[in-house]
């Protein structure tokens, strides 16, 4: 039998292993609960690591931006802008990149736009000379100081000033003018410049953003409006000139012509060149879409005038209303010679038809001289004297 001590100490004794093997159990599940937990943490850690180096080395995939839809489908470069044109997708992503603010638009382009005065020496009836002035907006298009603007705004100056945005001022000279597209380039003699980054309107989306910066009024030089692109390809005439132009609400007045019309990309996407006026008419302001605008101006730059255009050897007036006819002293409206290099034809000779097509004034002229080639020879009928008469016509290239 055991004593009472002894029984003590027996049960002791069995406690104190007990309690071992507990502790020794409870040691046991805590290093298999943390080495699971280590374990799920570095394989996620190793994880993350994995796909930040795959990120890393992994070359980046241009965007819509990094590549011009023209090279996109064909293959070859577009080298017509230093910046892709806006697609689709960029047009109505807001979140695309390079596009910006209209605050940061006017920022990163203001000083590309520049104030133009004109100065005009005219003869009075009374033979009296006076000169008279006009103004307008320019764009520059080089570091070395081209200049593109509208044809309307330089037309006929004998002297034509610019006005950059630090409001220092240059005497331009007339590099070539091209009225059929409104569009002219001038030259000044500075360097460093900040030209406008050229986008493509071919592009453009109804309903996106368009910024128009200009000198309207002849005297608020760096005004900044700002709408949408109402319409696209929208045929104008202006002074007998059929036009596709870009149509925007941004607000125009006089002044602006000349002057650029901005995306959100800070990309020049056309030239303001006409407004739509009456009582009742507001947020019709039109654009030369710059797909047609650049390469114009790079042609008068390179050759001083666009190559292929047809020309007649005609000066043309176009009689359209009864004050114009009596102020010429005729009777019958319609688009006259008044002075002619070919012997074929005359001044005062009413030009009636081209090959059979019906003319009767400037706009439908212009539109019929568009389906010719320079070389081409043309059947012309005009009144002379009462009587029709029709004489041929080989067209020449227009040089001026």
């Amino acid at each position: 039998m055991y004593t009472e001590h002894e029984d003590r100490a027996y049960f002791e004794r069995k406690r104190q292993k007990t309690n071992y093997v507990i502790a020794i159990a409870a040691l046991l599940i805590f290093c298999m609960i943390g080495s699971g937990v280590f374990a799920f943490g570095g394989t996620y850690l190793a994880n993350s690591l994995n796909r930040a180096s795959a990120q890393i080395s992994e070359p980046l995939t241009p965007s819509v931006r990094d590549t011009a839809p023209d090279e996109a489908a064909t293959g070859s470069p577009d080298t017509s802008a230093s910046i892709a044109k806006p697609t689709v997708q960029n047009a109505i992503d807001n979140t695309a990149p390079g596009k910006m603010s209209i605050e940061d638009v006017v920022i990163n382009v203001k000083h590309a736009v520049v104030e133009i005065k004109t100065e005009r020496v005219s003869t009075s009836r009374y033979m009296r000379e006076f000169v008279s002035t006009g103004a307008g907006s320019g764009v520059i298009i080089s570091e070395d100081g081209y200049i593109v603007t509208n044809d309307h705004v330089i037309s006929g100056a004998q002297v034509i000033t610019v006005r950059l945005s630090n409001e220092q001022e240059y005497t331009a000279i007339l590099i070539g003018t091209d009225p059929k597209t409104d569009i002219a380039v001038l030259k000044i003699n500075a360097d460093g410049l900040q030209p406008a980054i050229t986008g493509h309107s071919s592009g453009l989306l109804v309903g996106q953003t368009a910024i128009a910066i200009g000198n309207p009024l002849g005297e608020l030089g760096g005004t900044v409006t700002a709408g949408i692109i109402s319409a696209l390809d929208r045929e104008i005439t202006i002074d007998g000139e059929i036009m596709s132009l870009l149509q925007t609400d941004a607000a125009v007045n006089p002044g602006n012509s000349g002057g650029g019309l901005f995306d959100l990309y800070g990309e020049l996407i056309g030239i303001v060149n006409a407004k739509s006026s009456g009582s009742e008419i507001e947020g019709l302001g039109f654009a030369i879409p710059i797909d047609t605008a650049i390469i114009v101006a790079e042609q008068l730059i390179e050759y001083g005038y666009v190559r292929g255009r047809v020309e007649s050897g005609f000066t043309l007036v176009d009689i359209q209303d009864a004050f114009t006819a009596m102020s010429y002293r005729i009777q019958q409206l319609g688009l006259y010679i008044a002075n002619s290099k070919s012997e074929n034809f005359e001044s005062g000779d009413r030009i009636i038809a081209v090959d059979g097509h019906a003319i009767s004034n400037l706009a439908e002229w212009n539109r019929q001289m568009t389906l010719y080639e320079v070389g081409d020879t043309v059947d012309i009928t005009v009144v002379r004297n009462g009587s029709s008469v029709t004489q041929e016509l080989t067209l020449a290239e227009k040089t001026y």
